[in-house]
């Protein structure tokens, strides 16, 4: 019995001994796709939660003093799921870390990747400030709002779309507070926006096939161009993601007389994959005041635009893509527009424009971390725009080009570039305007390299130099630092430079009412206009939480300053009735202002809260002065509920205040709210019902929009909606 006594005591013994000894665990925190690092995240020992680690530059968290045995672990990270898992301490190869890999969760799933960052990196590992409107928006906004993107941009408080025409509906986008020539339009991170072509057809883009939205905010001239000085907005189309083909179609039906058939489709076959996007728009000129002239233009528009995939092999992969939109637009006196009476005595402005792309991107992978990309894209653009007897017909070839090589080195990601962008700008035959043609041609080289120097710290430092073939060359450096000084809470700072060549097509502001933007009223562009030149910075603090398994929280709180000296004007020439010109103002522009915004979802609740101030103004040489349409203050909400497989309920709110146009005239305040439903019909049909504008604001309540007679019609600026309460009724069916 003793003896029996005694074996179980050493047993006991041993037993201590061995739970005694302790361990240096390494483990790699990592995303479970990507497989790239979290830096940051946590791991800890469950049963002891002092134990524990955050991850480094690599992903390596090293956990000291771990006891031995079977011991289990908790790895979490803000925007991912927590993960438990068992580890045998000590390791069997204690070289190699233990890898675990991490999922997003639900909420995030969509923000996975900034293509437009050139590093394809996380939204949260970027030290410039981005925000994505992800694939759950682009879907409930192509039944929402079916025929463009303009509405789901609008709901952003740092975006205010402003109507840039009383006729044909044309809308631009104003960042900080600045005109909208100063934010860069991409197309799956290709700027072909410019110039002739970009004046309009931008936001006249369907949402049913786009995958995200990607808004930079501040000036990041250095990884497209000069364009880029109060932001900078991606557009990203879908790709195919599964054998089994994806079918949507959508229709859809307004108060405005408004039709729209769009349909989507996207299949992988083995190595290649194939999305096809087909959407159809009908819509009459419809006179919401009761003045005769049209408040919602006429319009019937066609897309297409499918794009092609194939994967050589894991190392190459190519896609091609074409686009094409066909579009006649009109505004005027209603009756005329509605009846295509383009030749008659009352005011018809009319347009009718195609636009076609061909763009490519072929992507060779040396190794993981090393990748070399060859993308860029050719567009003709051809439009034809008559007013009663008057008229205009040009064309402009545009095409990108860029070549760029990725490396990870270390703790370094460097990408390494050159682009050349042409624009050449075609009048063949004299019509009512003064305009010549003209042929632009600008190459760039780049570098940028993201520098992760420490866990918590960042720096992302870039340079680009341009030669324009008329305006010369520009150097544009920039820097940007990420700092995450605690757990859930991100500071970044950057500052920026970047520059804008004079083009007559560009959105100008005119300095005051007298002066027409028309194009029967502008001259060819003066030899010594010179370019503008901009510097500014951003600060923005950001943070973002999980409470419990339910409740995330996001807030963020950004600052911003840009200064822009020898601004181009749009200017009334003395003594030449009607004529206008681009000059140098000899102010300078300046905006300042703050951004804030707030997300939170509580399992199906989703609510955004934004508001943004800003003042813009001209300073210098006497002037003191807003700048015109560029409201102070915007304040923004978006609210939705989910019952899953059967309701979706939303409801947006966007109230527009201190909005100024010429000397310092203050304009009436206004709000504007929306609503839609939807009801789903098991996992294939949908009904959506949708009302924007519900309080019926419109301009012509505060003034009139329009005056004169039907053959001599004078239009006042617009400054708020026309159109007033809108309803649509949409049908959705996806397999």
């Amino acid at each position: 019995m003793k003896k029996h006594l005694l074996i179980i005591f050493l047993l006991l013994i041993s037993k201590i001994a061995i739970f005694a000894q302790s361990n240096n665990v390494k483990i790699r925190l990592e995303d479970a796709i990507s497989h790239e690092p979290l830096i940051g995240a946590t791991v800890r020992l469950k049963s002891n939660s002092k134990i524990g680690a955050s991850a480094d530059g690599n992903g390596i968290a090293e956990l000291k003093n771990v006891p031995t045995g079977k011991r289990n672990f908790e790895a979490t990270f803000v925007g991912y799921g927590e993960k438990e898992f068992s580890i045998e301490v000590p390791l069997s190869d204690d070289k190699q870390p233990f890898i675990v890999g991490l999922l997003q969760g639900k909420e995030d799933l969509e923000e996975v990747v900034v293509t437009s960052s050139r590093t394809n990196s996380r939204i949260e590992d970027l030290p410039i400030k981005v925000e994505v409107i992800g694939q759950e928006e682009m879907d409930e906004e192509s039944a929402v709002v079916p025929g463009n993107v303009a509405s789901i941009l609008g709901d952003i408080s740092i975006i205010h779309i402003q109507k840039t025409s009383p006729t044909n509906g044309n809308q631009a986008i104003r960042m900080q507070g600045l005109d909208s020539k100063y934010t860069q339009i991409l197309r799956d991170g290709i700027p072909l926006f410019e110039g002739f072509s970009g004046n309009l057809g931008v936001l006249q883009i369907p949402p049913l096939d786009l995958r995200q939205v990607e808004v930079v905010k501040g000036s990041v001239s250095t990884l497209y161009g000069g364009g880029a000085i109060g932001g900078m907005i991606n557009i990203v189309s879908k790709t195919p993601n599964s054998e089994t083909p994806e079918i949507t179609a959508v229709l859809n039906r307004s108060n405005l007389k408004e039709t729209n058939l769009n349909t989507y489709y996207a299949q992988k076959y083995g190595k290649a994959g194939l999305t096809l996007f087909v959407g159809l728009t009908d819509q009459k000129a419809v006179d919401v005041n009761g003045d005769g002239f049209s408040d919602s233009p006429l319009i019937k528009q066609l897309s297409f635009h499918p794009r092609f995939f194939y994967t050589f092999s894991e190392k190459n992969k190519l896609n091609l893509g074409y686009s094409l939109i066909n579009e006649k637009r009109a505004g005027g006196v209603v009756d005329a527009v509605n009846n295509e009476e383009n030749n008659s005595s009352k005011f018809v402005s009319a347009t009718d424009f195609q636009r076609h792309t061909v763009d490519y991107n072929f992507n060779h992978e040396f190794r993981k971390g090393h990748a070399f990309t060859l993308k860029g894209a050719i567009s003709y653009f051809d439009r034809n725009f008559t007013e009663q007897t008057r008229f205009f017909k040009a064309n402009q070839i545009s095409s990108y080009t860029e070549v760029t090589d990725y490396v990870e080195m270390g703790k370094h990601k460097l990408v390494f570039g050159t682009n050349l962008t042409l624009e050449n700008f075609r009048k063949p035959n004299p019509d009512s305007t003064l305009l010549t043609s003209y042929n632009y041609s600008t190459i760039g080289f780049f570098a940028q390299d993201d520098w992760q120097f420490t866990p918590k710290f960042s720096l992302q430092t870039g340079l680009r130099v341009d030669n324009h073939n008329t305006f010369g060359t520009f150097v544009l450096p920039r820097i940007s630092l990420l700092s995450k000084p605690f757990e859930k809470w991100k500071v970044r700072l950057s500052v920026g430079t970047g520059y804008k060549t004079p083009n007559v097509f560009a959105n100008q502001t005119p300095v005051n009412p007298l002066t027409s933007v028309n194009y029967w009223n502008l001259t060819p562009l003066d030899a010594n206009v010179k370019p503008e030149n901009s510097i500014g910075s951003n600060i923005d603090v950001a943070y973002s939480t999980h409470i419990g398994e339910h409740f995330s929280i996001q807030l963020d709180q950004a600052f911003y300053y840009t200064n822009i000296t020898n601004p181009i004007v749009a200017s009334a020439i003395t003594n030449q009735a009607n004529r206008t010109r681009l000059t140098n103002a000899a102010y300078d522009i300046n905006s300042i202002g703050t951004d804030t915004y707030l997300r939170m979802q509580y399992d199906a609740l989703e609510l955004y809260l934004g508001f943004n101030h800003t003042i813009a103004k001209r300073l210098g040489s006497g002037e003191s002065a807003y700048l015109p349409f560029s409201p102070q203050d915007k304040f923004s909400l978006t609210l939705a509920y989910t019952v899953e497989n059967k309701w979706r309920f939303g409801i947006e709110s966007s109230f527009v205040g201190n909005q100024y146009l010429y000397d310092n005239q203050r304009v009436k305040d206004y709000s504007f709210w929306a609503g839609s439903v939807e009801r789903k019909f098991g996992t294939h049909l949908s009904l959506i019902l949708n009302a924007e504008n519900i309080l019926n604001i419109k301009q012509s309540d505060y003034e009139k929009v329009v005056t004169g007679t039907p053959e001599k019609p004078s239009f006042n600026p617009i400054w708020a909606p026309q159109e007033g309460a809108i309803v649509n009724l949409a049908l959705r069916y996806k397999l």
